[in-house]
């Protein structure tokens, strides 16, 4: 700013090529009107004009801009000016008249990359300021936050842990129906499937097997028979030792149609491995793959006690019947040749203690369908006409209870229903 039209003019050429918006003024009321109305980094003004000197005008200006950047151009003889300027209007630099081109374009430019680096460092300030803050109240939230997630995945995984035992039950329930299919066309072995499941599982239990083990064993007891279902009835009703060559060369062919009838399930294949196998001997003289020892599987020489324990009693494997004590007399003959005696001795040692242990029950009652209420519990499995309708520990809900309803009147018979009973009630 300068109150001499050639200065003002001089210094627009020399900053032109620079690229700066200049704006110009005659006066310091001029100057003044223009920072009102424009944004400035800089000043440069002169210290003579009319009516306010350049030190009072850059006085005005730091006051009301105290973020622009004053230079003022003075002569050798406006010393006391230019102290006056210096202390009151706190000036960046002053530059003697007259100036050289350099001096002033390397002012210009220092004074606005300072400029720059000041409002970046304000930027920055700032955001750490806002930073921090944004940081504080995290912090002073976080526990909080912290606990609430906590509950929300504890409350996830209790409900993903109840879907996951319904699923289960309602999986372990459509194997025993399926189970029980299969025995309604082998007439006399109704129930045969679920005592051997009941034993192999108490075997394989008592030899320390593990959760999953015996959940494959139980599985592979309750379809053991599966192959036979492309079986004659006149073949199923035959005892083995009463079957000709040609019949057995047909029978012995169930345990390896079992196994391909349930691989492709993934959740059957371990029970699939165990059903293949529970036809083969110890001494290696079984089928279909002719094992022997510990290359048989050891669900399958679980199930193979198993169920022979219950087949000879049932008359399938010999021409007659045998009583419990002498089936149990049967499996400990065939120790070391049919049996793997360390399966045999835990078949004992199960036996023993059914002899001896006193059953400790929980309380249970006999109930009719109308009586039947929601949440309810099973404490045997349901039966209906001799077929497994609903499997023990089942929860009833109200949409089961009119079906069983629905299905006494179909079948124009009355079901009998055992239900836990609930402490002191």
């Amino acid at each position: 700013m300068d109150d001499e039209a050639n200065i003002l003019s001089a210094l627009k050429r020399l900053f032109r090529p620079f690229g700066y918006r200049i704006f110009t003024a005659e006066s310091g009321a001029a100057g003044l009107e223009v920072m009102a109305h424009e944004s400035v980094d800089l000043v440069v003004s002169d210290m003579r004009m009319p009516e306010m000197n350049g030190a009072q005008f850059l006085e005005k200006t730091r006051e009301n801009w105290p973020d622009t950047v004053r230079i003022l151009l003075t002569g050798y003889a406006e010393i006391g000016a230019t102290i006056d300027a210096i202390n009151k209007g706190r000036i960046y630099r002053y530059i003697s008249k007259p100036w050289e081109d350099n001096d002033i374009i390397l002012t210009v430019k220092q004074a606005l990359d300072t400029k720059l680096l000041e409002r970046e460092k304000n930027r920055l300030e700032a955001l750490i300021r806002a930073q921090n803050e944004e940081l504080k109240n995290l912090n002073a939230t976080l526990e909080e936050r912290v606990k609430a997630r906590t509950e929300e995945v504890r409350q996830t995984m209790g409900f993903l842990e109840v879907s996951h035992d319904k699923l289960k039950k309602s999986f372990i329930t459509s194997i025993r129906v399926f189970s029980n299919l299969i025995e309604m066309r082998e007439g006399r072995m109704a129930g045969h499937s679920r005592r051997v499941a009941d034993m192999a599982r108490a075997i394989a239990q008592r030899m320390g097997m593990t959760d999953a083990e015996v959940q494959d064993i139980f599985l592979a007891a309750l379809l053991h028979d599966v192959g036979k279902i492309g079986l004659s009835d006149r073949l199923i009703e035959k005892s083995f030792s009463s079957l000709t060559s040609e019949e057995r060369t047909e029978v012995v062919k169930h345990p390896a149609k079992g196994e391909a009838a349930l691989m492709a399930l993934e959740q059957l294949h371990g029970a699939a491995k165990f059903i293949r196998g529970h036809h083969e001997r110890f001494d290696g003289q079984g089928y279909p793959d002719k094992l022997a020892g510990l290359a048989i599987p050891l669900g399958a020489r679980i199930l193979a006690v198993a169920n022979d324990y219950d087949s000879v009693q049932l008359g399938t494997i010999l021409n007659k019947h045998l009583s419990q004590q002498e089936a149990i007399a049967y499996i400990q003959e065939g120790r070391s040749n049919r049996y793997d005696p360390a399966v045999v001795d835990a078949f004992l040692g199960k036996m023993a203690q059914i002899a001896t242990d006193l059953p400790d029950p929980k309380p249970e009652m006999m109930l009719n369908s109308g009586q039947l209420q929601s949440g309810m519990k099973l404490s045997r499995d349901m039966m209906g006409g001799g077929n497994l309708l609903l499997s023990k520990d089942y929860v009833l809900d109200a949409q089961l209870i009119a079906q069983i309803k629905n299905f006494e009147r179909l079948e124009n018979q009355l079901f009998t229903i055992w239900i836990y009973a609930k402490k002191g009630g």
